[in-house]
């Protein structure tokens, strides 16, 4: 796909625009994630609660859902830009180079977490040890990232829509494994709980996740940290508006609400589902859980298909991952395309993928990761928002012809500096810089540009804003035709199509059944050696149905 296509500078055209059913299906499949392998077990090492990681996820997931839909979601469907390009209609090209790259290698970092959890699952095929260290122990290991780093590439260098279509095929299998890996691996659980012959009620759930899950340590860690950590862990996809760059797309701003379908599923029921599998791989195995990877805790739960779901569930995210990756490089120079930038993102990530610390100190770098990026957004939401509120004059810095806002520059800069100076002092818990941050950028912001012209009328507003109107209005006609009503109520579906789909929720109630019965009879092994069955009819015909159902596409 071209640059042009991809509209990485220029507004979504009104033709372009993606229904809900794409925006439910990328948000449920990224947000099922291998990380969340690692995230659930987490809690499980740090000693949480049950009922404090029960309770604290729910509310730290709610603020994330409300984050995208209140702030990224309108403001993309507004302007219908990516970050990058927005953030250089108000901060100029000299302040995007510098966001770009800092973006970019975070991106890039992040992806290669993705990657090395997939690979955690094929080194096993292989009969390569945990990978746990800050290296690799093994060169084998090394040659599997590779191997997983260039089908990831692929696909991140088809673009959105083909990011959307892979998840919507693999986000209903991926959802299930989880529940059902929780399923087969809680009597485990149940046999480790003194007092609990079986599960009858939520007290029993709670006492089994008390004494055999969730054991509280009394330790620093508790229901703030969890309600901050949900909401941190996505805060430069939400927070600091990268996620822009996908609901650029979107229809209507509401689609930004089915963060929700990530957050409450991908995020609440899998970091729980993951704490379970990954106390009952560690009981089962006579280890700790901190010596275990990803790939051993689904082998364990569901043999094979825990390979697979490990596998996909990284390539979910990875992909559009390295995709906002390769958004971020290709704004330094628009000559350069997305197709060839995201080539060579994709190399480094992979590379980077090699080393097993990237996932091992995923929870450090996601707070890291918002504190260099959330002062951004706060810059974004106060120009785009506050800024008419106020009297100021919004992009006044590139009427005045700079090529860089000085006081979006300095706010960004100080901001980081003041963020971290406060982390390390100890002054506050990383999970709780991230708010104050945002105040702090937003006050500084208003007030070193109300210094540097914001405050002055230009001629350039008032041409740049009806144009701006012109486009919206185009854009709320065409939406508006029956061509639109027509093209996106089309529903003409080859019938062996939608056989094959039939099939394909049979194999998923399948799998389910399977996942019941394991539990109802403690029985893992038919589990490990036959839940792949159903999970290889499942994806081979539920990829047939969308194919055909999307033919011309």
């Amino acid at each position: 796909m071209s640059t042009a296509e991809e509209f990485e500078i220029k507004p979504v055209s009104p033709q372009k625009l993606q229904g809900p059913k794409t925006f439910a299906a990328s948000y449920a499949g990224e947000h099922v994630a291998g990380t969340e392998f690692v995230i659930g077990a987490l809690f499980v090492a740090w000693g949480v609660g049950a009922a404090d990681v029960l309770v604290g996820l729910l509310f730290g997931n709610l603020l994330a859902v409300l984050t995208w839909g209140l702030i990224t979601a309108p403001i993309a469907t507004d302007t219908r830009l990516t970050l990058y390009a927005y953030l250089e209609k108000i901060a100029g090209p000299g302040t995007i180079k510098l966001y770009s790259v800092v973006n970019g290698i975070l991106f890039c970092v992040l992806a290669g977490a993705m990657i090395t959890v997939s690979a955690s699952a094929v080194r096993i095929l292989f009969g390569i040890e945990d990978q746990v260290g800050y290296l690799p122990s093994d060169m084998r290991f090394v040659l599997v990232v590779l191997g997983v780093g260039a089908v990831v590439v692929y696909m991140a260098v088809k673009g959105f829509k083909k990011l959307a279509a892979f998840a919507e095929v693999c986000a209903p299998w991926m959802i299930l494994m989880f529940f059902v890996g929780a399923l087969v691996m809680m009597p485990t659980t149940i046999g480790a709980t003194a007092g609990v012959e079986g599960i009858s009620s939520f007290d029993d759930f709670l006492t089994v996740a008390s004494e055999s899950i969730w054991k509280d340590t009394e330790g620093e860690v508790g229901i703030w940290h969890v309600i901050a950590f949900a909401w941190v862990a996505n805060l430069a996809m939400h927070g600091s508006l990268g996620d822009m760059t996908l609901l650029r797309f979107a229809k209507s701003a509401k689609y930004g609400y089915f963060s929700a379908l990530g957050m409450f599923i991908g995020h609440y029921m899998a970091w729980v589902c993951a704490g379970i599998m990954g106390a009952g791989a560690a009981i089962l195995l006579k280890t700790s859980i901190t010596a275990i990877d990803p790939g051993s805790v689904a082998y364990t739960a569901l043999g094979a298909s825990g390979i697979l779901a490990v596998i996909i569930a990284g390539w979910t995210t990875s992909n559009p991952t390295i995709y906002r990756a390769g958004l971020a490089f290709s704004s330094l120079n628009s000559a350069w395309g997305r197709t060839k930038v995201t080539i060579v993102v994709g190399i480094i990530t992979t590379i980077i993928a090699c080393s097993p610390f990237v996932f091992s100190g995923l929870l450090g770098f996601v707070g890291y990761m918002g504190l260099l990026l959330a002062p951004v957004g706060a810059i974004i939401v106060t120009e785009h928002w506050i800024f008419p509120k106020i009297g100021l004059t919004r992009y006044w810095s590139s009427y005045k012809g700079n090529t860089t806002n000085i006081a979006a520059f300095v706010t960004w800069i100080v901001s980081m500096i003041v963020g971290v100076a406060v982390e390390q002092a100890g002054l506050l818990h990383l999970f709780f810089v991230l708010v104050p941050l945002w105040l702090f950028s937003t006050v500084m912001y208003i007030v070193l540009a109300s210094s540097m012209g914001a405050k002055d009328s230009y001629p350039e507003a008032q041409a740049a804003e009806q144009a701006e109107l012109k486009r919206k209005e185009t854009e709320a006609t065409y939406l508006a035709s029956e061509n639109a009503i027509e093209s996106s109520s089309s529903n003409d579906v080859p019938v062996v199509a939608t056989m094959s789909k039939y099939v394909s929720w049979g194999a998923l109630l399948a799998c389910l059944y399977m996942g019941i019965m394991s539990y109802v009879n403690n029985d893992i092994e038919t589990i490990t050696t036959w839940l792949i069955v159903p999970t290889l009819i499942y994806f081979v015909t539920a990829t047939y149905a969308y194919v055909a159902s999307n033919d011309g596409d």
